[in-house]
This record gives C-alpha cells, sequence and structure tokens, in this order.
C-alpha cells in the first residue's frame, strides 16, 4: 500500500535545531510517522521531547552547540546517538547587516553553523548509513539558495553551499542506498524573519509576492519532511524541494 511507504517505524531520526520552529515541528512529524527522535541543539528542548514521548516514540537529547564543537565534537555527538537512519540538518543562524559592515567573526560563525556542521554531521551520520546500505538526509536550505536577499550575504553564500553540498553528497551516496535531498523553505514566520515581519515595508514586499497569500508556517514543511525521510521517495536524490507557497513561480 502506498501509505505504508511513508510510515517510519523502527527509525531513528537525528534533528538538529529541534526547539522550536522548523526542527520542532519536523521532528514531530517524524515522530508522528513513527520515528523515535534524537534531537541535537545547544538548549535543552523539553516540550518538543515531551510532545514525541506522549506520541509513544522514544525521544532524547545531545548537548552540542554547533558554533564551537568542530569536526570532531560534531562526530562524537552523533556518535553518542546511536545508529541514524534519518538526519535532518535543521539548525542554522542569521545575521543581518550590509555586506560592508559584516565583521569576520560574524561571517565565520554563519557558515560555521550554516554550512559546515551540515557537512561534518552529514558525514558522520552518513558513514553508519553507507554501512548499512540505507538512510536519508534532508538539508533544509532557503529561498536564499536561489536569491542574494538583502542584507544578508553570509546566509546567502552559506544556503547556497548547502545546494551544492546535498548535489555532491547525493552524487557519491546515492548508488549505496542513501538518499540526501534538501527541502527550501519559503518565508515562514519564525525568529528568523522576525525582524523582516516586524518591517512594515517589507513585510508587505515579500506577503504581496506570494502566491499563497500568506507566510508559511512551520507545520506546512512537516508533508515534505515526512516524504524526503520515507521509503516515498527513494528514487529521489539530490533535490531541492521548495516549500514556499509559490514564491518561486513569481
Amino acid at each position: 500500500m502506498i501509505l505504508d511507504r511513508f510510515r517510519l517505524d523502527g527509525r531513528t531520526a537525528l534533528v538538529t535545531g529541534g526547539n522550536r520552529g522548523l526542527g520542532r515541528a519536523s521532528a514531530i512529524a517524524l515522530a508522528e510517522a513513527g520515528a523515535d527522535v534524537v534531537l541535537l541543539g545547544r538548549s535543552d528542548p523539553a516540550s518538543t521531547l515531551e510532545r514525541i514521548a506522549a506520541l509513544g516514540r522514544r525521544a532524547s537529547f545531545v548537548a552540542c552547540d554547533l558554533a564551537t564543537a568542530g569536526a570532531a565534537g560534531i562526530a562524537e555527538s552523533v556518535a553518542s546517538a546511536g545508529p541514524v537512519d534519518i538526519l535532518v540538518n535543521n539548525a542554522g543562524t542569521i545575521h543581518r547587516s550590509p555586506a560592508v559592515s559584516v565583521a569576520p567573526g560574524e561571517w565565520d560563525v554563519v557558515l560555521t553553523v550554516d554550512l559546515d556542521a551540515v557537512f561534518h554531521l552529514s558525514q558522520a551520520a552518513g558513514r553508519g548509513m553507507l554501512a548499512r546500505g540505507r538512510g536519508a538526509i534532508i538539508t533544509i536550505a532557503s529561498m536564499l539558495s536561489f536569491q542574494g536577499g538583502i542584507n544578508v550575504p553570509a546566509y546567502a553564500a552559506a544556503k547556497h553551499g548547502v545546494v551544492g553540498l546535498t548535489k555532491a553528497l547525493a552524487n557519491e551516496w546515492a548508488g549505496h542506498g542513501v538518499n540526501v535531498n534538501a527541502i527550501a523553505p519559503g518565508y515562514m514566520a519564525t525568529d528568523n524573519t522576525s525582524a523582516l515581519r516586524a518591517d512594515p515595508a517589507r513585510a508587505e514586499a515579500i506577503l504581496g509576492r506570494i502566491p499563497a497569500g500568506r507566510w508559511g508556517t512551520p507545520d506546512d514543511l512537516a508533508g515534505a519532511v515526512v516524504f524526503l525521510a520515507s521509503d516515498a521517495a527513494r528514487y529521489l536524490h539530490g533535490a531541492v524541494l521548495p516549500v514556499d507557497g509559490g514564491w518561486l513561480a513569481r
């Protein structure tokens, strides 16, 4: 039955940044589809863990600051999560300022969290997936994987890199049973867009370009995450799936 291919029973998903927003919604959706979930991040996502446990799934937390852990620390954290069948590279950060004002440290933090950590997490989890001949890695791209944005040069560079990395890993790992794909969220009502939504002119301009007529919500990503994590997407490799209310169609 086709709906059975979307089930994730018996699998373990590792989701970064599951405390709120897109990461929280993704983690809960994976649990609703049957997966046990490990959340990795800086702070204990107690409410997300409680929600997952209430669904009858195992829920645990691994403390790891992706800005400072480095490759070795990230690998150790992934190992402590046990065998990972699904990895959702969701955690990210953003810095808003004109390019001429971006300090080296501000640039470095965004690239470290939004791109370097995605590679180190994928590499660490991917080793086990390759050994077992099965796995799914989902990276979170952005509308700024296609566009340059305004006053977010480091974020745009990182998100362009995430798409390139997704395709590179897919080329290497597709033949070994590991699916690597990306989701590109549109303009979502999350902490990352709070400054945009607080600016009347920018908010009006953005909303006016979204054919769906509204900002997205974290729950709008749930179906895409479960799909890409499941056997229903077993022949999908290196794809970038926009979930954008039609933004790119304009």
